[in-house]
């Protein structure tokens, strides 16, 4: 089909375009001023998603922008949200509002979301594209009433907005409470472990202790070298005296020893003298040499204590090394004591540092949270509340009519290609064409005798038809 067939059957059949154009329109003008007047109340509300919480400082990243709004209008319409306007403005409490109800479900189910579905399919929620203001409409039939339900849902969207924040905090905080309280316990046992511990051992601090203990056996140590030392000489000088009594220098040095030594030496000069000049049985030589008898056995008997005092000495020197010995061995055995004490300690310290460091951390997060659930502060404001319309919202007559006249017209070609296609006619060469499968050899121009012309488009037509 071209053009100037179609241009045709739409002059075959303009009636039934005008027909439906007439009565797609007369029927919406009439719909259109006999339905209800609808108002319509909008309430703007500010997202304040880049703003610092007030109680833990965190910023809402800017990319999660879309959607938080597109979260944000979920809750909106949301279930919750419209049974907190259902209860904030008492709506099922109304005789009229249950009349209703019980005529529309037969009394199955609940009132309340009833109530709750109906607000919601007239609730509209649109986001702004550059912003993060929400425009928030509610329709009805009531100015008043539109104006306090878009500012119930608003008011309801706050609440429970500032719910969802606060719950889970509120979760968290009993949560928290329960793992304070043990951790606590654990706190409390490792401090008692190590109370006990260093009660039971006597320690207060283990590397001051150590540090003493240290230092006390690094003395002994050197004591115990001193006394080896000295034990070493007195030994010596034990076997030299008992070797040698008279080349001892220990028995030497005695002042008894060379005091008798001299008187000895004297008196042997004295004996010698006499027993020059007398006999061996005179009187005087007998008492010279009783002299020089007695002074060498006072010598020797001298010479003996000397050598005797000489090996009590090295006897003193070695009780000495083996006392201070054994008390190195027994300080070495109290610092590896003590090093073990100290290791556990370290670890009952650590224990209870980590029971401590976790108890502490709980209560911090405990503390945070437990402000989270108790903040009454929201991000969400409202920038204009909705006030009663002056003006209906609806119907819009110039608005259906236009549109009407748009639908009818389309309506009106479809009526008529489908006549068309019912009734087919025969009303140009191309249709001939179309139906014999025949070419056209001429055309032969006939007019009408109609006292009136058809206007430009039958002109149009003609001439169309003309040069075909």
């Amino acid at each position: 089909m071209n053009f100037t067939q179609f241009l045709l059957i739409l002059r075959a059949r303009y009636k039934i375009i005008l027909i439906t154009l007439l009565v797609t329109v007369t029927t919406t003008v009439v719909v259109s001023l006999l339905l209800p007047k609808t108002y319509k109340a909008t309430a703007s509300l500010v997202l304040n998603f880049k703003g610092a919480d007030p109680v833990t400082g965190m910023i809402l990243p800017v990319q999660l922008m879309p959607s938080y709004i597109a979260t944000q209008v979920d809750i909106i319409n949301s279930r919750r949200v419209a049974l907190r306007v259902v209860d904030d403005l008492k709506m099922a409490e109304g005789a009229a509002v249950q009349a209703q109800f019980m005529d529309a479900t037969e009394g199955k189910g609940n009132i309340r979301d009833w109530l709750a579905d109906l607000l919601l399919k007239k609730v509209d929620v649109a986001p702004s594209r550059e912003s993060s203001v929400l425009e928030l409409s509610y329709k009805g039939n009531d100015p008043q009433f539109v104006a306090a339900v878009a500012n119930a849902f608003a008011a309801a969207y706050q609440q429970v907005s500032l719910q969802l924040k606060v719950e889970p905090s509120q979760k968290a905080s009993g949560y928290f409470i329960e793992q304070i309280k043990q951790l606590r316990e654990k706190l409390e046992t490792a401090q008692a472990k190590l109370s006990s511990y260093q009660q039971e051992h006597g320690i207060v601090s283990a590397d001051n202790r150590l540090d003493v203990e240290s230092a006390r056996l690094n003395e002994l140590s050197s004591q115990l070298v001193m006394a080896q030392g000295q034990s070493m000489e007195a030994g010596s000088r034990q076997r030299q005296a008992q070797s040698a009594n008279g080349a001892s220098p220990d028995v030497l040095a005695n002042p008894i020893v060379q005091n008798l030594k001299v008187s000895l030496s004297m008196a042997e000069v004295k004996f010698a003298e006499t027993s020059q000049k007398l006999d061996k049985n005179h009187p005087q030589y007998q008492a010279a040499k009783s002299e020089v008898d007695k002074l060498r056995s006072n010598l020797d008997d001298q010479i003996k204590l000397a050598s005797s005092g000489v090996a009590g000495n090295a006897h003193i020197f070695q009780q000495r090394e083996a006392e201070i010995r054994a008390a190195l061995a027994a300080q070495k055995a109290k610092v590896m004591a003590l090093g073990g004490a100290r290791d556990e300690i370290k670890v009952l310290v650590n224990e209870m540092e980590t029971a401590q460091r976790a108890y502490e951390g709980a209560s911090q997060r405990f503390n945070q949270t437990n402000m989270e659930g108790q903040s009454n502060q929201t991000d969400i404001a409202v920038l204009n509340p909705a006030v009663a319309p002056l003006d209906p919202a609806g119907p819009k007559v110039l608005l259906n009519t236009l549109a009407s006249i748009f639908l009818g017209t389309m309506l009106g070609l479809g009526f008529a290609m489908l006549a068309e296609l019912m009734n087919r006619r025969v009303r140009s060469a191309d249709d001939l064409v179309e139906a014999l499968k025949v070419p056209v050899l001429g055309v032969v121009q006939w007019t009408a005798p109609k006292p009136r012309s058809r206007g430009l488009f039958n002109r149009a037509l003609k001439n169309n038809l003309s040069t075909n």
